[in-house]
């Protein structure tokens, strides 16, 4: 009996162990390094309708995340909004050449914005950052025209934030879940605006990226196919605003019991560019007012919501 006793004692030792040999491993390895391989992208043409189309996507995608308030430049700020990556800190992505990417080149923004590994050290930087995968070459062309524009909140400022302290669940995620992606062997073109569906398609899912918050978990997204998030537009995804609150994203599927079914067009565009939705409290931080979206844009979205499948999902939004 003494025997099997000290043999379980043994084995029970070595499971010990190799658990701590494993969140120690997790713990060092982070996110993970990879190689970087930025392609051979041509330098690009900075043109009047390409700053203010980059702008815009800039307004709807970056700024929430990277504007501060106390700089009143893209030099990023704390980010509270999902406490279970740790603490998040957006970087500068002003001109400066040292604390923000004046010293990258077009094509490692770029690649970096397609795949998530920084250029500069190859450290992959899990989903708290967007990877515009589907994105068009020529938007993403659009956002570079911008950031090495003349307007003020992309002009030089040295300002940094601490480094960004990814969690144990981040690090752990990011072995198992997260990872890099291919840069595309392929130019991505711009949607058919003309097919009102899959012009909204691409805004949702490409450019503005609705489902990563709009789907039940940031965990559980997919953003090689975004229409196997888990839970699809159904909405539950708990964020935190600025000030605190949590706040449980909306589901946006055409159900009319738990969704958006019952919404007229008329109404949803109101909700989409103003934060007035037709009962219920108004929409809050972190969703942000898309008033930079043309009625149009709006309507297209709502097209392409309408097709999405329905999922009954009562979401409890609070007050």
């Amino acid at each position: 009996m003494k025997k099997l006793l000290k043999i379980l004692g043994i084995v029970l030792g070595i499971a010990l162990l190799a658990v701590l040999g494993f969140v120690v491993f997790i713990s060092i390895r982070g996110t993970g390094t990879y190689a970087v391989e930025v392609p051979d992208i041509p330098k690009v043409e900075i043109t009047p309708q390409r700053v203010e189309r980059g702008e815009k996507i800039a307004a709807m995608l970056c700024k929430n995340c990277h504007l501060s308030k106390e700089t009143g430049k893209l030099t990023g700020r704390p980010m509270t909004e999902a406490p279970e990556f740790g603490k998040i800190y957006p970087r500068n992505i002003t001109q400066d050449k040292e604390a923000g990417i004046g010293n990258w080149s077009d094509a490692e923004i770029i690649y970096f914005i397609r795949t998530g590994i920084n250029p500069k050290n190859g450290k992959f930087i899990p989903p708290y950052m967007p990877k515009l995968l589907h994105i068009s070459d020529e938007d993403l062309r659009s956002v570079v025209a911008y950031l090495r524009s003349d307007r003020p909140e992309v002009q030089a400022d040295n300002s940094e934030f601490p480094e960004t302290e990814p969690s144990f669940l981040t690090k752990f995620l990011s072995l198992v879940a997260f990872h890099p992606y291919k840069y595309p062997d392929h130019e991505i073109a711009s949607p058919d605006t003309s097919n009102k569906v899959e012009w909204g398609k691409y805004l949702v899912l490409a450019q503005i990226e609705c489902f990563t918050c709009h789907s039940k978990d940031f965990k559980t997204m997919n953003l090689e196919i975004p229409e196997q998030s888990e839970g699809f537009m159904g909405g539950g995804n708990t964020l935190v605003s600025m000030n605190g609150d949590k706040v449980t994203t909306l589901n946006i599927t055409p159900d009319e019991e738990t969704g958006i079914g019952r919404w007229t067009e008329e109404q949803f565009i109101r909700a989409l560019k103003s934060g007035v939705v037709p009962n219920g409290p108004a929409l809050r931080d972190p969703m942000i007012p898309y008033l930079m979206l043309t009625d149009e844009e709006a309507s297209a979205i709502y097209a392409f919501l309408r097709t999405v499948p329905k999922l009954s999902h009562k979401v409890d939004r609070g007050l």
